[in-house]
């Protein structure tokens, strides 16, 4: 298994936040590493996306857990890998937010290929999660 974590700390409104999350459509606006998405479905277990980022291939995603206000995971599988990200709002205080995103990719040679896809994937994690949390703070949801 490989394993990344990401966290930064805001005094966005988790209500804001989770709102810029479940538009999954308008991802866009603030991760740059979207060219096109396509949703089905509410924002709940079982909604699929499909994720095209900038000269690559689409990327097929199930959200495979929500609990509104508090977290989603989704999940690509690719033959016998699965990478799961954890998208977390932890409560701080009254004002403030840890916004956590984790990621784990499991399955057949994961040991091996984790540590050669991973860094990629999560490399632009720090700035997708500033731009996220600067909107949200901001209130221009859109």
């Amino acid at each position: 298994m490989w394993v990344y974590e990401h966290g930064i700390e805001t005094d966005a409104a988790r209500e804001a936040i989770w709102r810029l999350w479940a538009d999954v459509e308008n991802w866009g606006s603030w991760n740059a590493g979207i060219e096109k998405i396509e949703f089905q479905g509410p924002f709940t277990e079982g909604a699929s996306i499909t994720m095209t980022p900038p000269g690559e291939e689409p990327v097929a995603l199930r959200v495979t857990e929500a609990r509104e206000g508090e977290l989603f995971t989704d999940e690509a599988r690719f033959g016998g890998l699965v990478l799961s990200t954890t998208h977390r709002l932890v409560p701080l205080d009254r004002e403030h937010t840890r916004v956590v995103y984790r990621m784990e990719i499991t399955g057949e040679g994961a040991d091996e290929v984790g540590p050669q896809i991973g860094p990629g994937i999560t490399a632009d994690w720090p700035e997708t999660m500033a731009a996220l949390v600067d909107l949200a703070a901001r209130g221009r949801e859109r």
